[in-house]
């Protein structure tokens, strides 16, 4: 029998979909699959939450840096021209005839003033969101002097990769599919024989293990999806 034939003595099964809890031996059932499934996220060892990492922004706040200052030294400039004497800014003297003459109806007036909300609404979540959410912050060691100086983030590809490599050890499955997020990590695999029953057990102890090795400050819930590859 060849890798890719399945078994003949194999059953096939619908295809089912079931959240596995990253720490074995957990769990609980589900209304389309078999007892013996569940959800639950392991909690972190150290008894608190790390928090996540901050971006510094900087190419938004170069940007509204160099967009300040040539404005504001293009005005401070026209400014200073006028008290000297001389006549100000065609742009200027544009502008301040179209804001003393446009009633505030006007779809000009509308359009800019929702632009310079959007922009304004843009910056304001920049400024107090994380941002960074690639990155996701893992345990800090207890017990280690100076370990509250250093934190430590693992990137979300390189968590996927590692988990798909260990779902591929698992055997029975003939390809597998890993998205890690901040709060979940979905897999989905393709099994070419055994029972489908007894891979995603195999296949949600793993990753659970896997999981747990990683470190992270909030272990992520599994969830495990397995099927059987199309015919044809």
């Amino acid at each position: 029998m060849s890798a890719g034939e399945p078994d003949q003595n194999t059953r096939r099964l619908p295809t089912g979909e079931v959240d596995l809890p990253s720490d074995p031996g957990q769990a609980a059932s589900a209304a389309d699959d078999p007892p013996g499934a569940g959800a639950t996220a392991a909690d972190d060892d150290s008894g608190r939450s790390e928090p996540r990492f901050w971006s510094a922004r900087r190419i938004p706040a170069a940007v509204v840096a160099l967009l300040s200052a040539v404005g504001i030294g293009l005005l401070l400039y026209d400014v200073v021209s006028v008290r000297a004497g001389g006549p100000a800014m065609r742009w200027r003297r544009r502008l301040a005839e179209e804001l003393a003459t446009r009633p505030l109806d006007d779809i000009w007036m509308i359009v800019g003033a929702a632009v310079a909300m959007a922009l304004g609404l843009w910056l304001f979540l920049l400024a107090v969101t994380p941002g960074l959410r690639r990155l996701l912050p893992m345990r800090q060691p207890t017990g280690t002097p100076g370990a509250d100086e250093v934190r430590a983030g693992l990137d979300r590809r390189a968590a996927a990769m590692l988990l798909r490599d260990r779902a591929m050890r698992v055997s029975g499955v003939q390809s597998a599919r890993v998205d890690v997020g901040r709060r979940k990590v979905k897999a989905r695999a393709q099994v070419h024989f055994r029972d489908l029953d007894e891979v995603r057990a195999d296949l949600g102890t793993a990753l659970g293990e896997a999981v747990r090795t990683l470190g992270l400050a909030r272990p992520p819930t599994l969830a495990v999806r397995v099927r059987r590859p199309k015919k044809g």
